[in-house]
């Protein structure tokens, strides 16, 4: 006698369920990579976004003391600029001459977010030289 040929309802079911688990696992990867893609482009519009503004600060516009706030691609990215004095550490034999008329070290201190997660701020410190007319003001 000859057995008929095919699967049995218990086997089609192990079938599907092992399918089904699969599926999740591969969506379950693929939203995590496209979580990862997502993070890393905000990451990446943030830092054009800071050499951007860093840049204005190479030629253009002097790097006078103060704080500085602004938004990018409309209130996405938000960016605080803090600009100091850069102060130069004593030299070891003891005193030290300043030329009031030398170019000056400003630290620039950057911060850019672009929401509340810890993820989703980045940091910038960078000194910039600038001509002393323009610290006269920060020196006083």
């Amino acid at each position: 006698m000859k057995r008929p040929h095919g699967f049995t309802l218990l086997e089609v079911i192990v079938a599907f369920a092992l399918l089904a688990l699969a599926l999740t696992l591969l969506l379950g990867s693929l939203s995590g990579a496209a979580r990862q893609v997502r993070e890393a482009e905000d990451a990446s519009r943030a830092t054009l976004h800071a050499q951007s503004l860093l840049a204005t600060f190479d030629g253009g516009e002097p790097a006078q003391p103060g704080r500085r706030q602004g938004r990018f691609d409309e209130g996405r990215y938000t960016w605080t600029l803090d600009i100091a004095p850069y102060a130069d550490p004593p030299p070891p034999g003891g005193g030290q001459v300043v030329d009031p008329y030398a170019p000056r070290l400003m630290a620039l201190d950057l911060s850019v977010r672009w929401g509340d997660g810890p993820g989703q701020r980045l940091h910038w410190q960078t000194l910039r030289l600038v001509p002393a007319d323009v610290n006269q003001g920060a020196t006083r």
